[in-house]
């Protein structure tokens, strides 16, 4: 560089640096957040369902059955009566026409017996043959009966009659089918005392009774007829 004027001879003036280039300042990198988790979606829920009541419902059917059950009317429980008696008493009688012929014979035996013994002699009518033969037909008629009346009675509430005149028997007390046990002791209430003339007012008790109209054998098992 030259001499600076006026400056000894020597020595020299006050060299100019160059100016420092700025350096390019480092840019900051912005932070990178971390990719967020992807959180656990919940599950959906179920919508809720409204409530209804139950289709079978043992107080509504209950209800329904009171509100159904009236005492049938006289004529039809006549009329299915009058069916059930007409079917118990041709299969009672298919049994017993063998075994009364059987008593016959065994009677007019006895009978010519006694002709040919040339003596006065009493012949008795019943004798344990002809009892056991007696007994035999009051049997079928009383197993026929349980089949018939107490059976059907027991399962559906009602017998064939009652059934071709749409009526049918319930339980006084819940208006429903009766049990066998009940059933069973409807049929011997009705079916005994009716081989026997008494069993004709047990019958015709429904014609005063109030207000279930019932008969002797209905009272008995706590039924009454309902149509």
């Amino acid at each position: 560089a030259p001499p600076t004027p006026g400056a000894p001879w020597g020595q020299q003036g006050p060299v100019s640096q160059p100016a420092p280039t700025p350096q390019p300042q480092p840019r900051p990198v912005p932070h990178q957040a971390p990719a967020p988790q992807p959180q656990p979606q919940p599950a959906p829920q179920a919508r809720p369902v409204p409530w209804k009541p139950p289709v079978d419902d043992h107080f509504q059917r209950l209800a329904a059955a009171r509100t159904s059950g009236r005492p049938a009317p006289l004529g039809k429980r006549f009329a299915a009566r009058l069916i059930d008696t007409v079917v118990l008493g041709a299969l009672t009688s298919a049994a017993a026409v063998p075994l009364a012929a059987r008593a016959a014979e065994h009677i007019d035996g006895k009978i010519d017996a006694a002709r040919l013994s040339g003596e006065t002699v009493t012949v008795w009518l019943l004798d344990s043959t002809t009892a056991a033969l007696g007994g035999a037909v009051l049997g079928v008629f009383l197993v026929l009966g349980v089949l018939l009346d107490a059976v059907p009675t027991a399962k559906w509430g009602r017998t064939l009659g009652k059934k071709l005149c749409g009526i049918d028997v319930r339980d006084i007390e819940s208006h429903e089918t009766p049990g066998f046990g009940a059933a069973l002791r409807r049929w011997l209430v009705y079916g005994v005392p009716g081989l026997l003339v008494v069993g004709v007012a047990g019958v015709l008790w429904c014609l005063a009774d109030r207000p279930w109209r019932q008969c002797w054998h209905d009272k008995a098992a706590h039924t009454f007829v309902a149509g």
